[in-house]
C-alpha cells in the first residue's frame, strides 16, 4: 500500500513540468512561488525546494523545483526571495549564499557566497541591482542582478536584516535588528540619503506604500505596528492590537513579526504569533482602526498579498480572501503535508513567459 502510494506520487510529479508548460502556454496564468524551508530550517513545513502553486486553480501544487540548496544533505534556512519577470529570474538567499534561478528553463544559473552571509533581500524593478543584507552584521551587499558580482557595500552598522525596494525603484529601505532607525538609500548612487525614526524599539519586518510617503514597521515588544512619515522622517503613530492577551512566541522573539498593506492600501494586516492570528486594520482612517481578526493554523511570522488583492498569504499557509476574510484553502505538498513559508512571491506568465512579478513584502500598490 505504501509502495503503491509512493509510486503514484512519483508518477504524478514526473509529468508535472509538462502540465506547467501546457498551462502557461494557454494565456495568462498566476503562480505562487514558495521557497522552503521557509520557517527556519524546519523541513516538516514543506520540505526543501521551490514549490509552484497554481493561483488560478485552487492553489494546487504544480511542481517542486529542486536547486543546489534543496539538494544539500541538510538544507539551510531560506532567508528571502525576490524575482524580476523582465529578466526572467528568481532569486533566493540562504544563510550563506545568494542563488539565481532562470524562470523559463528552471535551471540554477549561479550561486554566490557573499561577504558576511545573507538575509532578506530586495531587487530593483529592472532586475539590475539586488540589496542583500549580510547575516545580521554591519553591512548590506549591493549585487549585480545579472552576474551576482559585488558592486559595493552600504554600512549602517545596524544588524542587517530586512530590505524593501520601493515600487518605483527609486529607493531601497534598510532595517537592522539592532536599530530603531530605517535607513533610506538612493538606488542610483547606493548611498544613504534619508532616515525615518527613531521608532520605539528595534525594527523587525516593515513595508512602505506606493508613493513612498508612509512606512509600517513592526518592532520588538509590540503587538501591533508603528507608522512613520517618510517625507519628514518622523514617527506618527503607535498602533496596539486590542482584545487579545500577549503570550509566548515560538520564533522571532517579538509579538508581531510581519505587517502588510493590501495592494489598494485600504487595509493593514499584522501578525500575532502567540494567538495564531492575523489582525486587520482600516487604513482609510488615521490612526488605523482595528476591524477583524482571523484565526490561523499556526503562529504566523509574515503576511503578504497577491498583486491584484484577490488573496492574502500568511506564512502559515492559509489562502485568505481579503474581501470576505474567509480562508479559501491551505497550501499543501505532494502527500498532503502542510506548507508554511515566509518566503513567497507571485509571478504572472503569459504564453509560458514571465511578464510580471510581485514582492515578498506586503507593499502598497495604490496608483
Amino acid at each position: 500500500m505504501i509502495r503503491t502510494r509512493a509510486l503514484l506520487i512519483l508518477a504524478v510529479f514526473a509529468v508535472a513540468p509538462a502540465v506547467h508548460a501546457q498551462e502557461t502556454k494557454t494565456g495568462k496564468r498566476h503562480y505562487l512561488y514558495v521557497v522552503t524551508p521557509g520557517i527556519r530550517n524546519y523541513l516538516e513545513f514543506g520540505g526543501a525546494g521551490v514549490l509552484v502553486f497554481d493561483m488560478d486553480n485552487g492553489h494546487r501544487l504544480v511542481k517542486r523545483i529542486h536547486t543546489p540548496a534543496s539538494k544539500a544533505e541538510k538544507p539551510e534556512n531560506i532567508k528571502g526571495v525576490c524575482a524580476c519577470a523582465e529578466t526572467k529570474r528568481l532569486y533566493f538567499t540562504t544563510l550563506t549564499k545568494l542563488y539565481c534561478l532562470d524562470l523559463v528553463s528552471e535551471k540554477t544559473l549561479w550561486e554566490k557566497a557573499l561577504p558576511g552571509g545573507c538575509d532578506r533581500m530586495a531587487i530593483t524593478p529592472d532586475g539590475k541591482t539586488l540589496y542583500v543584507p549580510s547575516y545580521e552584521k554591519d553591512h548590506w551587499n549591493v549585487v549585480d542582478g545579472a552576474t551576482g558580482d559585488l558592486i559595493t557595500q552600504i554600512i549602517p552598522k545596524s544588524g542587517a536584516h530586512n530590505t524593501v525596494v520601493s515600487i518605483d525603484g527609486a529607493r531601497a529601505f534598510l532595517a537592522g535588528l539592532r536599530s530603531p532607525i530605517l535607513q533610506i538609500v538612493d538606488t542610483k548612487t547606493h548611498k544613504i540619503v534619508e532616515q525615518c525614526g527613531p521608532f520605539t524599539n528595534f525594527i523587525r519586518p516593515f513595508t512602505v506604500n506606493a508613493d513612498r510617503s508612509l512606512c509600517l514597521v513592526t518592532v520588538n515588544d509590540l503587538l501591533g505596528f508603528e507608522i512613520g512619515d517618510l517625507k519628514t522622517g518622523k514617527m506618527l503613530h503607535r498602533v496596539d492590537v486590542k482584545g487579545v492577551e500577549r503570550g509566548k512566541v515560538k520564533r522571532h522573539g517579538c509579538p508581531s513579526h510581519g505587517v502588510g498593506y493590501t495592494p489598494d492600501e485600504k487595509e493593514i494586516w499584522v501578525c500575532d504569533a502567540a494567538n495564531s492570528r492575523v489582525h486587520i486594520f482600516d487604513a482609510k482612517v488615521m490612526p488605523p482602526k482595528q476591524t477583524h481578526s482571523i484565526k490561523l493554523r499556526e503562529q504566523p511570522g509574515w503576511v503578504t498579498f497577491s498583486m491584484d488583492g484577490r488573496f492574502a498569504y500568511p506564512s502559515t499557509g492559509e489562502v485568505i480572501d481579503p474581501k470576505t476574510k474567509k480562508i479559501l484553502c491551505t497550501l499543501t505538498g505532494e502527500d498532503g503535508q502542510e506548507v508554511h513559508s515566509e518566503k513567497i512571491v507571485e509571478i504572472i506568465f503569459i504564453d509560458g513567459r514571465p511578464v510580471l512579478n510581485g514582492d515578498q513584502f506586503g507593499l502598497g500598490r495604490r496608483k
